[in-house]
């Protein structure tokens, strides 16, 4: 089996930061994609940014330019960079990751999210 931690959340205001941290665990071969999603009260659960091993990476238009993906193989860890939040970014963020187990199977994992509040 393979875990996902988030952590990193918590409240504050327009404009400020946040780096929230996916930690991977487990039984793990390979890591191929890790995504960061996040669900607002009412709303779907929507794509924010991914990251592929060989470090692709994908970002919604509405964070572009102000969120930043990055992973450290070597932690199995993705990171998300927050900067310039604005309300609208309030959301229960969750971190999922693809890949290979131990085994040479495939896995897909979610994390329990993490709540990142913005003050307006």
């Amino acid at each position: 089996q393979v875990q996902l931690v988030e952590s990193g959340g918590g409240l504050v205001q327009a404009g400020g930061s946040l780096r929230l941290s996916c930690a991977a665990s487990g039984s793990i071969f390979s890591i191929n994609v890790v995504g960061w999603y996040r669900q607002a009260p009412g709303k779907q659960r929507e794509l924010v940014a991914t990251i592929l091993n060989g470090g692709s990476k994908k970002y919604a238009d509405s964070v572009k330019g102000r969120f930043t993906i990055t992973r450290d193989n070597a932690k199995n860890t993705v990171y998300l960079q927050m900067n310039s939040l604005k309300p609208e970014d309030t959301a229960v963020y969750y971190c999922n990751a693809e890949g290979l187990d131990k085994w040479w199977a495939d896995f897909g994992s979610w994390g329990r999210g993490t709540q990142v509040t913005v003050s307006s």
